[in-house]
């Protein structure tokens, strides 16, 4: 009972918040979270999609958007956003791997290609990277 009241707390205290400012990114960011904490994987969805609209270049909000379409069952999606998420800069690999949220994602026989060739990019990137500051 305790948590269903917290539950209503947090997530009314936040909606109220983005009813007055829209556009409050915090407060979307925490509300998103939220709801995938208690399990509105929809509307955590439609809050990461709203972030993304509002931050396009940020890699954290396309890793979790990644993580909102894993939740979802939207595999293509998903991939596609961790791609994006990747591509703007997103390089923790190791929770790429631990990540319950991307669960559902990482059964897709795509993820395990996909995966090889960033961890082969970054690899090598990291090492091109050390030549440079060597030479």
């Amino acid at each position: 009972m305790e948590k269903k009241k917290r539950k209503n707390f947090e997530i009314k205290f936040y909606e109220k918040l983005i009813e007055e400012k829209p556009n409050f990114i915090q407060a979307l960011t925490c509300l998103g979270d939220v709801y995938t904490r208690y399990g509105f994987y929809e509307e955590g969805l439609a809050v990461d999609m709203r972030l993304a609209k509002l931050k396009p270049d940020d890699p954290i909000v396309h890793y979790n958007l990644a993580c909102s379409f894993s939740l979802v069952g939207d595999i293509d999606n998903s991939l596609k956003t961790l791609k994006r998420a990747i591509l703007l800069g997103y390089d923790d690999l190791a929770y790429i791997l631990d990540d319950p949220d991307l669960s559902n994602l990482r059964k897709d026989p795509r993820f395990k290609e996909f995966f090889k060739k960033v961890h082969a990019n970054l690899y090598l990137d990291k090492a091109d990277n050390q030549k440079l500051k060597v030479e």
